[in-house]
């Protein structure tokens, strides 16, 4: 949860509460306007505005499902026993809601953007608006291994450097 703090008298502050974090904010923002700006290039390179909604849309849709992926990952491998910490298992659950409604409102947001181009067929009407959600799906799956084999890695790697210190006195003792 975010928090704004603001001044508004001496010993009176006034704070705001937002979902997320600011840094979230942030990407999630300059990654919508780097989506809006690749549909600009596509649309006057292409001069086709339904190719460009779709690859503006799945472009956005691949990065936000990848970032969110990871999130949730990392959310589920510091998930809290929901029995003892019951307080801190509702915040995860909460994050991941909030996690999953955005997701939610980003593959209807461009599902919308695809279905309102100018268009005519099957293919434009019943194929295209599903392919940023489908791509966003599966980036989300993507980010949600990486995450999960990065965790793996560090495991494996501290296991080793573990057993490695330990074998060192062996070998020190042998060799006297």
């Amino acid at each position: 949860m975010g928090k704004i703090e603001r001044q508004i008298s001496e010993g009176v502050t006034k704070y705001y509460w937002y979902p997320g974090e600011k840094v979230d904010w942030i990407r999630g923002a300059l990654t919508v306007l780097g989506g809006g700006l690749l549909f600009a290039l596509i649309l006057v390179v292409t001069k086709n505005s339904l190719l460009a909604a779709v690859i503006a849309g799945t472009a956005v849709q691949a990065v936000v499902g990848a970032y969110l992926g990871r999130r949730d990952a990392a959310g589920l491998s510091a998930f809290h026993d929901p029995a003892t910490e019951r307080r801190e298992a509702v915040i995860d659950g909460t994050r991941a809601a909030w996690r999953g409604t955005l997701q939610g409102l980003l593959c209807a947001g461009s599902a919308m953007l695809v279905l309102n181009m100018p268009h005519t067929g099957f293919l434009a009407d019943w194929v295209l608006p599903f392919v940023p959600s489908i791509i966003g799906a599966l980036a989300h799956s993507g980010g949600m291994l990486w995450e999960r084999l990065a965790q793996e890695v560090t495991s494996e790697d501290a296991a080793t450097a573990a057993a490695a210190e330990a074998e060192a006195p062996t070998k020190e003792l042998e060799a006297a």
